[in-house]
């Protein structure tokens, strides 16, 4: 049974590696991840200024997403889930969170800067494609940005 909370900064470290295994599901090169790294890495100060909770399932993390919230806009700044649990529900879950928590703090609109191999399933979740952004670890890639309506 999948549940869900907080992260807890002895976890940073295992968040991180997880992120990068998670984005290495769709074939990416070590080159890509290596350039990856610095953008997908949990660190003390953004667990003190995002809100990051955790999937386990029998204790053990498979997933997690973090969440910036100013105002009336909330970002989802990452959701990953291990790659042997892909296709489980831990995606799911994280991203029923993710919403409840954008709600309680307030937010109406979620805005997501995807991995292109995600845009669809952020799609069938009711996140509409409002543009792109440049990637921020690879030059001269682009990103789909989605947005949900959150009222």
């Amino acid at each position: 049974m999948i549940s869900i909370r907080p992260a807890r900064r002895d976890e940073l470290d295992l968040l991180s590696d997880l992120a990068l295994r998670s984005k290495g599901f769709w074939g990416y090169d070590d080159e890509f991840l290596e350039a990856c790294r610095a953008e997908l890495t949990i660190t003390r100060n953004r667990l003190k200024t995002e809100s990051i909770r955790v999937a386990e399932d029998d204790s053990r993390v498979i997933g997690f997403f973090a969440l910036l919230v100013r105002g009336e806009q909330a970002e989802l700044m990452d959701l990953f889930v291990a790659p042997d649990h892909i296709g489980s529900g831990a995606g799911r879950a994280l991203w029923d969170d993710a919403v409840e928590v954008a709600r309680r703090q307030g937010a109406t609109r979620l805005r997501i800067e995807a991995d292109p191999n995600a845009e669809a399933w952020y799609r069938r979740r009711g996140a509409a494609l409002v543009g792109e952004a440049p990637s921020g670890s690879i030059p001269g890639r682009m990103l789909p940005v989605l947005e949900l309506h959150l009222a």
